[in-house]
């Protein structure tokens, strides 16, 4: 019961990473907040915690929807904030517009950028912590996926500012990188255009059976939002079944 206590914010939780994780914190025992836009998909993950989970609803595309979401989690304090929603869109480059990459941007930093800035103050308040989703997309250059790389990279960049800012203030901030997750994301068909394979396919996992689950993802989350990771801030853990390995 390594959250027994705690108060946990954690986004995306309607399915994947995210519902995978607010589970497991709720597992052991923290006060979750699960939010997401999805209302379905958060009514589902309800249904699946055994612990203290309650949902919130809120648009990662609004600055303002993210500020009462944190004031919302954060009513009687709040301990962990997991920035795990995203979107993954991708394609070749030349018919990749403006729009779709500013949603990227939206949605994968500048609402984890809303969230960590409305949170810190609770967070310097309980000696809290941030886990932010990151991606091997965002250690490496990634065909095909300007925006999503683009937006990941900005993830990297923000978690380690952040880190140096305000680890004397008690607040750790970290961030995981998975690659290839089985999602209901990641399960969507291609895009259409003509795409290298083969180059796609330079990085794939080289651990047999190679393919991460959300479980995977969530049990690194929760090492480092527990203490057992007390001294660790400004990190990246690659989740990757060695993706990146070479």
């Amino acid at each position: 019961m390594r959250f027994s206590g705690r108060t946990a914010l954690v986004t995306g939780a309607a399915s994947g990473i995210g519902r995978a994780t607010a589970l497991r914190l709720a597992s052991e025992g923290a006060r979750v907040i699960a939010a997401d836009r999805d209302a379905e998909g958060l009514r589902e993950t309800l249904t699946l915690e055994a612990g203290d989970m309650r949902a919130a609803h809120y648009d990662a595309t609004d600055l303002d929807s993210c500020r009462a979401l944190v004031a919302n989690a954060a009513a009687d304090g709040l301990d962990i904030l997991c920035n795990i929603a995203g979107l993954l869109d991708w394609g070749p480059t030349l018919d990749f517009d403006e729009a779709r990459f500013e949603r990227l941007i939206a949605i994968n930093l500048t609402s984890v950028f809303g969230l960590c800035r409305a949170a810190l103050p609770h967070l310097i308040e309980r000696g809290g912590n941030i886990v932010n989703m990151a991606s091997t997309a965002g250690v490496q250059g990634t065909p095909y996926s300007i925006g999503y790389a683009a937006s990941k990279h900005g993830v990297v960049g923000l978690t380690k500012s952040l880190a140096v800012e305000f680890a004397a203030r008690g607040v750790r901030i970290n961030a995981v990188c998975p690659g290839h997750v089985d999602t209901p994301m990641t399960r969507r068909p291609p895009p259409e255009g003509e795409v290298d394979w083969a180059l796609m396919m330079r990085n794939a996992p080289k651990l047999a059976d190679g393919i991460c689950t959300p479980e995977d993802v969530a049990e690194m989350v929760a090492f480092l939002a527990s203490d057992q990771a007390r001294k660790v801030t400004g990190a990246l853990f690659t989740v990757d079944g060695g993706q990146l390995a070479g």
